[in-house]
């Protein structure tokens, strides 16, 4: 018992200072500020910012949105077993009647989805300044080249702003607590490190991907690194607080509560994905076949590690 929390400590050390050290990279050093970039090294930092995107979309598909349908389908499965078994004290009837037909995982995830669309809509409809403030610059949508065609009027850019990169944060955050928790309640050493490793492989990357999404929104480094910090705490408590469960079983809705909110963020960082860093990153300089590149690089890697994680 002592070695297993031995383990679990080296993990929760190990997932907050990879959290920590990739996130800072593009905040710490000036070289990941595309404002001050030019030429050769502009276009390097624009295919890093296409590849994180593909990382980016392949963590929301490959991790998050799977994880979310697994837990939000077998919770309520077993919610509904349990509450007719309650009800009626069948045994073939109530077996059969436990499989679900409705989608309820993607309809939990749409929730997650319209609920960032409703946020940004009132805020804007609120604050319509505030759309106005937080556009890219006229120079990456027009007169130059938008997906490689030539465009002579301005293109209505995407809203920007501190909101989505809220909402990028809070999504993480919560699925870094739900990763953290798993890791704390394994049972075993080996299947202890086997899900930390696999954990670690991914978070890295998306981590590294949020520190240069706030660099590129022009974010602040105290603000930038503080966010990150945050962040990079989510998982260790999870993982606090699985060593302090004594069994895995989830009772009056704990797991399904649990899923649910995995759900949501699921769907709010699938909006993010779509409606703020695909859009952005496709709409700047470049040729469009190598950002597709970069972009199928991000989320084959992605891809790959899902088939240990």
């Amino acid at each position: 018992m002592e070695a297993l929390i031995g383990t679990k400590i080296g993990c929760l050390f190990a997932l907050l200072f990879l959290t920590l050290g990739c996130g800072l990279i593009p905040i710490c050093f000036k070289w990941f500020r595309i404002d001050a970039a030019t030429g050769r090294r502009h276009q390097v930092l624009s295919l890093l910012g296409c590849i994180s995107a593909g990382v980016f979309l392949g963590a929301g598909f490959m991790h998050m949105t799977t994880e979310a349908l697994e837990g939000i389908e077998s919770e309520i499965q077993k919610f509904i077993g349990q509450n007719s078994t309650e009800s009626k004290g069948n045994s073939s009837d109530t077996a059969d009647s436990t499989h679900v037909e409705y989608p309820y995982g993607e309809l939990i995830i749409s929730l997650g989805f319209f609920l960032v669309f409703l946020l940004e809509s009132l805020a804007f409809q609120c604050c319509p300044g505030a759309a106005e403030g937080s556009t890219l610059q006229e120079e990456e949508w027009s007169g130059s080249s938008v997906f490689g065609f030539h465009s002579h009027s301005p293109l209505p850019s995407p809203p920007r702003g501190p909101l989505r990169a809220l909402v990028l944060l809070l999504s993480l955050s919560f699925h870094s607590v739900f990763e953290g928790l798993a890791v704390g309640l394994q049972t075993t050493i080996a299947a202890t490190i086997q899900l930390c490793v696999a954990v670690l492989a991914h978070k890295g990357l998306v981590v590294f991907g949020v520190g240069l999404r706030l660099v590129k929104l022009g974010t602040g480094s105290r603000w930038a690194a503080f966010s990150i910090l945050s962040l990079a705490l989510m998982s260790p408590l999870g993982l606090a607080l699985g060593m302090s469960v004594a069994t895995g079983d989830s009772e009056g809705g704990q797991g399904l509560a649990q899923a649910v909110l995995e759900g949501v963020a699921a769907g709010t960082f699938l909006y993010v994905t779509f409606l703020e860093i695909l859009p952005r990153e496709l709409a700047g300089p470049g040729a469009p076949l190598t950002k597709w590149c970069c972009v199928a690089a991000g989320f084959t890697f992605m891809a790959i590690i899902a088939l240990w994680a």
